[in-house]
């Protein structure tokens, strides 16, 4: 089947070279000349393990190209997926400008029929507004062409995008359309051989089961967050109480892992996004308000835990960070926790040694205004060259086991801020550690 791929960030560049690799032939489309020109040379802007080498091979078969040229990449195809960003707005709504700019070029070079699918994560009604929009176009130049539209969302785990692609837990399709929902089916069925998990639906409810799936995660993060607390202050703790509650099958242990906040470009976004929808159609959504405001709170605890050692003032100190990204194995940056955390310590004069893995230079970007008091690392242990602490943000694999002689040796003083929790099952004790982690009373141990 011939693809286009509308979109060359993550969930574009994931999705065309999966259905590259069954064998379709597949075009990704971008409007940014420079990351096309990278892109036909094999260079991937983005870190996603595995990503690179499937672009690569498909590029040498043949059968996934990169172009900057709208008409090459939408005449004649069969398929064509809307994959651009649609970031959080002012008011906490979807921003659809570039999905709307992406309905007015299919419009403006659709020649034969195609199904147009949303893969971006939009609103309900966004597929409605691409169909008004596309039809609008193709009338301005005095043309009839059959198309239909339909909300294909994207359920991708940074980190594991490529498994998740390959073998998806539910491929879900909102579609009107019978023409359309076949196309589709043909389209996933090599992904689908072990068993059918494409559930099909109406279009409307399959624009919500994505943002009603982010919300969900989120509400389990926000949670064991709050019990987080709660543990704290009543002297339980919260990794006693969340292995006695995952053992429920209700419950799981899947996202309840306490920590500093959740980030990334999906969950912050799409809580607001829905909070927004439900205020416009007359509904005060309070768990969605509660979930936001609870992670807001979480993503300055290791400010709060670090202050109440040391005091406000920081000047002088300077603050071992391990992990950056805002979950290990990608170098999204995106609302990342240690963002608000390395901002809330350098406004009060400490001076930060980072290391993370992949997103190093992610992190320049997004930290640019606080670079003089910011230095990078090129391994965890130098990152803790005559640091004052530790502050484990990010729960990469190199960080589970360290060498904890090496880490006293270096720090001026051994102390620890987890705040991922990756440590609370080890006794420090024989080494000397003053431990922080969260939903436990500090103590030094």
């Amino acid at each position: 089947m011939r693809v286009t791929i509308i979109g060359s960030g993550y969930v574009g560049l994931v999705a065309g070279a999966c259905f590259a690799q069954m064998g379709n032939d597949v075009i990704c489309l971008d409007i940014d000349k420079d990351k096309i020109a990278k892109l036909q040379k094999g260079i991937v802007p983005i870190y996603e393990p595995g990503l690179s080498e499937m672009i690569v091979e498909n590029q040498s078969k043949g059968t996934l190209h990169f172009t900057d040229s709208k008409h090459e990449a939408i005449n004649g195809a069969e398929a064509i997926f809307i994959a651009v960003g649609t970031p959080m707005g002012d008011d906490g709504s979807a921003d659809l400008r570039f999905v709307h700019a992406v309905a007015k070029d299919i419009g403006a070079h659709l020649h034969s029929y195609a199904v147009i699918v949303d893969k971006s994560t939009v609103p309900v009604g966004t597929a409605k507004a691409v169909r008004k929009i596309v039809q609008e176009q193709l009338e301005s130049r005095g043309v009839e062409v059959e198309f239909d539209v339909v909300s294909n969302p994207e359920f991708l785990k940074e980190g594991v995008a490529i498994k998740d692609f390959m073998s998806p837990d539910r491929v879900v399709i909102g579609a009107d359309s019978s023409r359309a929902l076949e196309v589709m089916k043909a389209l996933y069925a090599p992904f689908l051989l072990k068993s059918d998990r494409l559930i099909a639906m109406g279009i409307e409810s399959a624009e919500m089961t994505k943002y009603a799936a982010n919300a969900m995660l989120a509400t389990k993060i926000s949670f064991i967050n709050e019990m987080s607390q709660i543990c704290e202050r009543v002297g339980a703790n919260i990794n006693d109480v969340r292995h006695g509650i995952g053992s429920d099958s209700r419950i799981g242990y899947s996202f309840i892992y306490p920590g500093c906040g959740y980030g990334g470009s999906c969950f912050p976004k799409d809580v607001k996004a829905l909070e927004k929808t439900a205020l416009d159609h007359g509904y005060t959504p309070k768990i969605l308000q509660a979930i936001d405001e609870v992670n807001a709170k979480q993503k300055l605890l290791l400010v709060e835990k670090i202050t109440t050692y040391f005091g406000e003032n920081l000047t002088g100190k300077v603050i071992g960070v391990w992990g950056l990204a805002f979950k290990p194995e990608t170098d999204d940056m995106r609302e990342a926790s240690s963002l608000v955390l390395i901002s809330e310590l350098v406004k009060r004069g400490a001076r930060i040694q980072a290391y993370d893995p992949k997103a190093t230079e992610q992190a320049r970007f997004y930290l640019r205004e606080n670079l003089d008091s910011i230095s990078f690392a090129t391994s965890k242990y130098d990152a803790l060259k005559n640091a004052d602490m530790l502050v484990l943000v990010t729960e990469w694999r190199e960080f589970r086991s360290p060498d904890f002689d090496e880490i006293k040796k270096l720090l001026k003083a051994p102390i620890i801020f987890d705040g991922r929790n990756i440590y609370h099952h080890l006794s420090l004790e024989s080494k000397g550690f003053t431990y922080h982690q969260i939903g436990v009373s500090n103590t030094t141990i």
